[in-house]
């Protein structure tokens, strides 16, 4: 009996947590390479810290946003903007009383996030130039994080081209092994990008370009195969790996 209840107790208890956590699995990537990369490379402060979990917090919050818009019922979401809120914005308010600066980036973020409000409302959220949009967003942190550190931002702009050009191309070549899987237009535009990003690439910086190769081959190869979302996963978890040593190499 106590080990039926105590099983119950753990199932209720994950479904609680699932509430207020996205299945996005993929996103997590994309949300913490930039930060890793720029604290990495400006050195770390403390106020990265408060940062970081405004970042996710904040992730977390728009995502619900996101599907409030998206359902048409934001009391269905309450509860998660809610508890979503009252983390993010202190940590926010703290990084802002710090660095002010920041500031500075709220007018590019509230047009990009207006840009996933959009298709969201419309309920294209799967739509390329909302990912895209999101992948900027994640790129500029890049900034944010040599701004709360006091480093001129341009300390980092090699590598928010980098990374911004691996992961417009991870959208597209994820397209190509889930939602897009078989669609020649798709997998043309994948590859046509990853041989312009690799010459990019290369041009940035030539300790960039084996890695860069990489990438064009798994986007070249790889949709042939049959593989479950979370190869894909694992494969693109292991991409994120090798750019962040380039990126930290060539920097």
């Amino acid at each position: 009996m106590t080990t039926a209840v105590t099983a119950a107790q753990l199932v209720n208890r994950r479904r609680a947590v699932r509430r207020y956590l996205p299945p996005q699995h993929g996103a997590w990537v994309m949300l913490l390479l930039p930060y890793l990369v720029g604290v990495a490379l400006v050195g770390p402060r403390w106020p990265h810290l408060p940062l970081l979990g405004a970042w996710l917090a904040g992730y977390l919050l728009s995502y619900y946003a996101f599907q409030a818009a998206k359902s048409r019922r934001p009391r269905r979401f309450a509860a998660q903007l809610w508890a979503h809120a009252l983390v993010a914005v202190p940590l926010a308010l703290a990084v802002v009383l710090v660095r002010p600066a920041v500031l500075w980036y709220a007018p590019v973020y509230a047009v990009l996030l207006a840009v996933n409000v959009g298709y969201a409302w419309r309920r294209r959220e799967r739509a390329l130039l909302n990912d895209l949009a999101s992948v900027t967003q994640s790129c500029l942190l890049l900034f944010v994080v040599a701004t709360v550190a006091g480093v001129p931002p341009v300390r980092v702009a090699p590598a928010f081209v980098a990374l911004l050009l691996y992961l417009a191309g991870a959208v597209l070549y994820v397209k190509t092994m889930i939602r897009e899987r078989g669609s020649v237009h798709y997998l043309r535009y994948s590859i046509g990008y990853h041989l312009a990003a690799l010459a990019a690439a290369a041009w940035v910086d030539l300790l960039l370009a084996p890695v860069f190769l990489v990438l064009l081959v798994r986007a070249w190869v790889l949709p042939a195969r049959r593989l479950r979302p979370a190869q894909v996963g694992v494969v693109e978890i292991v991409c994120s790996v090798l750019v962040l040593a380039a990126v930290l190499l060539a920097s």
